[in-house]
């Protein structure tokens, strides 16, 4: 079936934009390769009448910013940067910028009057300096004030390309992505203690538009839990990768839904609520770029944060009960190259 039905993940994503308009990717945030393969696909994208690329990591805010330096007669790294702060302080990651960047070497190559390739930031400024140290509703109302930003994004996307009959690969977190698949969570008052959640982008779109909708996962360790203690699987128990070692490890793209591939089962938390869980329920499309041993983190920017903006990123560090409390510039820099840094480590052992 691989060999038969998988094309070079380039040509696969553009074949899909056949009968979808939006197309998600699904990253395990801050790997190098899948920024590569963005940012490659960028010329691919415009050549198939495709003109924007969504990014979870952006503030709607900004856009004209951003709007103005892809199209720029001269790239502005600085304000790039800026832009990407605004949003999350610790996103100081070139190969996400470099994104900007290839848009806007793009644009510089079209005729002047031509159509002009677009970034589209998918999210709103977060408020983490109002995060009250619990998450229950009172706090996160304040911390998200345009409300739960999966909803958000979704009317972003309906907003700005479906009912414009426009079309957009979106990259997004993996949960963000899912379209017909349900998270388990624990629930007090549910059956077996637990309910699946069915409100992540992606499934808000599906929902309302199932026709238009088609969600890829790039390949990523998934998540094992013994226990208390969490830690990274190859998918589907190394099965992916052996495959894909019977194909010479070649970048390729394939269905899940329907295929040989789709029938594979999976034992990791994906799993979890569901019965013979198989990799179908979970995503339609794949993505193989690299085995996960080679995968490498993202590069860090060392002076994303440093003495001219550090008020502000120590001010409004997200996520601040998911990690040690963070107090200083040096704090700050350890804190992103850790994110880094452990993508390396966590996959260079699958």
């Amino acid at each position: 079936y691989i060999r038969k039905s998988a094309p070079d993940p380039q040509t696969y994503v553009i074949e899909k934009f056949r009968n979808y308009d939006v197309v998600f990717l699904g990253e395990h945030h801050m790997v190098k390769e899948n920024l590569l393969f963005v940012q490659s696909m960028v010329p691919e994208l415009y050549k198939n009448g495709i003109y924007n690329i969504g990014m979870e990591f952006g503030a709607f805010e900004v856009q004209d910013k951003l709007d103005a330096l892809v199209t720029s007669e001269t790239y502005n790294e600085q304000l790039a940067r800026e832009i990407m702060f605004t949003y999350n302080v610790t996103w100081g990651f070139q190969e996400y910028l470099d994104v900007y960047k290839a848009a806007w070497q793009l644009n510089r190559s079209l005729p002047e009057k031509a159509r002009k390739f677009r970034i589209i930031n998918l999210s709103y400024i977060f408020h983490w300096e109002k995060f009250t140290g619990s998450r229950n509703p009172e706090s996160m109302n304040q911390v998200f004030p345009m409300g739960t930003i999966d909803k958000f994004r979704a009317e972003m996307i309906e907003r700005e390309i479906i009912l414009k009959n426009e079309k957009i690969l979106a990259l997004v977190g993996t949960p963000h992505a899912y379209s017909r698949y349900g998270s388990a969570f624990y629930k007090y008052n549910g059956d077996n203690f637990y309910d699946f959640d069915h409100d992540w982008l992606g499934n808000r779109l599906f929902r309302k538009y199932p026709g238009k909708v088609f969600s890829i996962i790039l390949h990523q360790a998934f998540t094992m839990k013994e226990v208390d203690r969490y830690f990274p699987i190859s998918p589907c128990e190394g099965a992916i990768e052996k495959l894909m070692v019977f194909n010479d490890n070649k970048p390729a793209g394939f269905d899940l839904m329907h295929s040989p591939v789709g029938k594979l089962p999976d034992r990791s938390l994906n799993a979890m609520g569901y019965t013979d869980f198989t990799l179908e329920q979970l995503f339609d499309g794949y993505i193989f770029l690299e085995p996960l041993n080679k995968l490498e983190g993202c590069t860090v920017i060392s002076d994303f944060v440093n003495e001219t903006n550090i008020e502000q990123a120590l001010k409004n560090f997200p996520d601040p009960d998911w990690h040690e409390k963070v107090n200083t510039l040096e704090d700050v820099r350890k804190f992103m190259f850790n994110n880094s840094d452990g993508i390396a480590g966590q996959y260079g052992k699958l």
